[in-house]
């Protein structure tokens, strides 16, 4: 599990195109690999991957396909930049929201509003996955834990502080750039009861 707090940026040093899936290697801050393991999970860009090898700076993931279908992964290539958070450990303060590191889908950056000090997004979605994302609800962009400001029929809006711009990818986003969506898991449940139970009305 993992809790929307992006621990900071790290940038991708190659690419592996292999059967069936791509490996990607990243390099990562000084002392971000503390005590990792094979086998332990990191977000990149909200997504969940697998240390497969690591040295003192560096992990390797393998990346499915389905995975690289779903999510923003795919457009990686050497000498982008990923958000990052190593998985959570119990009695870890959670000062987000929990996230499986699923993607659910994608959203694309539709509007950049900037002032001196903070930053107002709107992201287009579909429908399928906007019914699930409320003003003043939660959702994952690209890993961040973040509240949901306005939403309209097709686009939905968050509100960046200073502190996220510098400690994530968004402070260099472009309009037109897809981020990866997880919907909270809690509205999506509600959400899906009351479809059922009206559906079953009718």
């Amino acid at each position: 599990m993992f809790t929307g707090i992006v621990q900071g940026k790290a940038k991708i040093i190659s690419v592996s195109e292999k059967p069936g899936l791509w490996q990607l290697k990243i390099q990562f801050p000084d002392l971000a690999l503390n005590n990792i393991k094979q086998g332990a999970s990191i977000a990149i860009n909200g997504t969940c991957l697998t240390v497969v090898s690591f040295d003192q700076l560096t992990c390797c993931f393998d990346v499915m396909q389905e995975t690289l279908r779903l999510t923003n992964l795919s457009t990686l290539k050497p000498g982008s930049l990923v958000n990052f958070e190593r998985a959570a450990k119990i009695g870890d303060e959670i000062g987000g929201h929990l996230m499986s590191g699923h993607i659910h889908t994608q959203a694309q950056i539709d509007q950049i509003i900037r002032d001196s000090h903070n930053c107002t997004l709107w992201l287009a979605t579909s429908s399928e996955w906007l019914k699930y994302i409320f003003p003043k609800g939660f959702a994952g962009l690209n890993g961040c834990s973040l509240t949901i400001g306005e939403v309209k029929p097709s686009r939905f809006s968050v509100h960046l502080i200073p502190e996220t711009l510098a400690m994530t990818t968004f402070g260099e986003i472009r309009q037109g750039e897809w981020v990866n969506l997880e919907i909270d898991p809690q509205t999506q449940a509600i959400v899906d009861t009351i479809e059922r139970m009206q559906l079953n009305k009718s």
